[in-house]
């Protein structure tokens, strides 16, 4: 849909600059995220959403990650994934929040490489990646001397996927 842009190496740049700010702004990763996957062949219709995401960015300036003091070491993440999302190729996007304490330490939001036969599928798919996230995080904390007093939470909102823990 849309005419091809005229400067698609402009389109790319502001874009490689925008995934870079995800470091610091999760909040745009699944933007980002969708309009990167146009980045060989971008429309007039992705540039319009990229000016939408540099606005909603000048608008919220103020926003982005901020750390506290340490008042927990419990690991928590959040998972979810949209079923068939994508009307090109019907493959789900997946993404999960891992939290340490009150911060936000790792985050991601990706197309799942596979097509999902179910929504259950799908969340099961992000929380397998979600568990390996984990893992190593713990691993990652216990190695530089934090005990792991108390095992991770991970919340999905799928009852289907939620399933395996009974």
């Amino acid at each position: 849909m849309g005419s091809p842009h005229p400067h698609p190496e402009h389109y790319r740049q502001v874009l490689g600059s925008l995934q870079y700010l995800t470091l610091t702004r999760p909040d745009i990763a699944f933007s980002v995220n969708k309009l990167a996957q146009f980045m060989h062949s971008p429309t007039d219709i992705h540039w319009q959403a990229v000016k939408r995401l540099l606005r909603y960015l000048r608008g919220t300036a103020s926003l982005g990650l901020t750390f506290t003091k340490r008042t927990s070491i419990l690991l928590q993440a959040f998972s979810d994934s949209d079923w068939a999302g994508c009307p090109d190729d019907r493959r789900s996007t997946g993404g999960y929040l891992v939290y340490m304490g009150d911060n936000l330490i790792s985050w991601s939001s990706k197309k799942q490489p596979t097509v999902a036969r179910s929504s259950t599928e799908s969340e099961y798919k992000a929380i397998a990646n979600v568990t390996a996230e984990v893992m190593w995080l713990g691993s990652l904390v216990h190695e530089i001397g934090f005990p792991n007093a108390l095992p991770a939470k991970l919340w999905c909102d799928n009852i289907g996927a939620a399933l395996f823990d009974k």
